[in-house]
């Protein structure tokens, strides 16, 4: 091909790559400190990523191998994720009814997937099309959850644990905490005395204190508070906590985009006759949330990882069925390869998160810029 015939697209592709190269190399060794770094890193992937993969594929064992073989092999054991990856997943729920809690938690994360496309967003009827889609989910996974309806037996709520309750005190948490969020946000700016110290008293005395004892108390306290003829269920009393101590990081980080906003627009949206509220939803409000993704992300992350504090008032999720299995004797010495199996659930949960927030950030960045 002739210089003439290089189309445009392909001479940028090529100036492109021309840059690339004398970068990368000033990123890697452009100072003492990055060489340094550049190498002992590269060192340590030389090291330990042969080795590594030496036992995760080359000597590991696979299948429905029995412990024997594993203890004779020298790479990893993965015929103990392939008798244990219900029990990791699905923990205490009834064996049989296991199909259920998979079911719901397909239908949940479709409804997640659902919301979460923001095409649909501007279109006609959105929140009433999400209205329904939740109003049919949430009961839905319920009854799939709970039974004793439609000839599926009971399962004490007490029974559900592994990824099912994890996916629930992370994603009901979220949901609860940034809704609460915003109004201690709101309040804390306040300009009535009472609701800002009230606010303010809440969102410090939370954040003063560890979610292993807001989980205590209400697994401990509410009980004694409430009256005797409430019961409150222990995962309910979880979630409660989980909203209560996310509520409270989550109005900090709303708060530092309220004081984000230049004093422009509020006076815009009061010269157009806009009350608080419609100016808060309509004008104030999306460009907090613009601002305070990266922030809101790295909470909701957390969120998701935290739920694995909830071991201590003896409930078990994704992590507590995990070192369930493996306290099975028939298994004894393996667990490397559970963590990893479990690792790998967070990440992909965890790292879906960051990848969708990002893509949302620049969609909005573009759209915003179109307008």
């Amino acid at each position: 091909m002739t210089r003439d015939h290089v189309t445009p697209a392909a001479l940028a592709t090529g100036m492109r790559l021309k840059k690339i190269g004398p970068g990368l190399f000033k990123d890697l060794f452009g100072s003492p400190t990055n060489a340094t770094l550049t190498l002992v890193f590269g060192v340590l992937i030389v090291t330990i990523l042969p080795a590594f993969f030496r036992w995760a594929v080359l000597d590991s064992t696979w299948g429905n191998a029995s412990y024997a073989i594993c203890a004779q092999a020298s790479g990893a054991c993965w015929a103990f994720i392939n008798a244990k990856a219900r029990l990791i997943i699905f923990g205490r729920y009834p064996y049989e009814e296991q199909w259920r809690a998979l079911l719901a938690m397909v239908i949940f994360l479709g409804a997640m997937a659902f919301t979460a496309d923001w095409r649909r967003w501007r279109r006609p009827h959105t929140g009433r099309t999400l209205a329904i889609v939740w109003l049919v989910t949430l009961p839905a996974c319920a009854a799939l959850m709970a039974g004793g309806v439609l000839g599926l037996p009971y399962v004490e709520i007490d029974r559900w644990s592994g990824l099912p309750l994890t996916l629930m005190l992370s994603a009901f948490g979220i949901l609860f905490a940034l809704l609460l969020s915003i109004f201690l946000a709101l309040g804390r700016q306040s300009e009535l005395p009472v609701v800002r110290w009230i606010c303010v008293a809440y969102i410090e005395l939370i954040r003063g204190v560890p979610l292993i004892s807001i989980l205590f108390m209400a697994s401990l306290m509410l009980p004694i508070i409430l009256p005797e003829k409430l019961v409150v269920s222990k995962i309910l009393r979880a979630q409660i906590a989980f909203i209560m101590f996310f509520a409270a990081y989550m109005a900090e980080v709303l708060r530092g985009g309220l004081q984000a906003i230049s004093k422009g627009q509020y006076d815009a949206a009061d010269a157009i006759g806009l009350t608080y509220w419609q100016s808060m939803r309509n004008i104030i409000l999306p460009q907090v949330f613009r601002l305070t993704i990266p922030s809101l992300v790295n909470i909701f992350i957390a969120a998701f990882k935290d739920t694995s504090l909830v071991v201590i008032i003896s409930m078990h999720d994704l992590l507590g069925t995990t070192n369930a299995a493996i306290t099975d004797p028939e298994w004894h010495g393996i667990y490397a390869e559970a963590y990893i199996f479990t690792a790998m659930i967070y990440f992909i949960f965890c790292g879906g998160i960051s990848w969708y927030s990002q893509k949302l950030e620049r969609h909005l960045k573009s759209s915003g810029a179109k307008s």
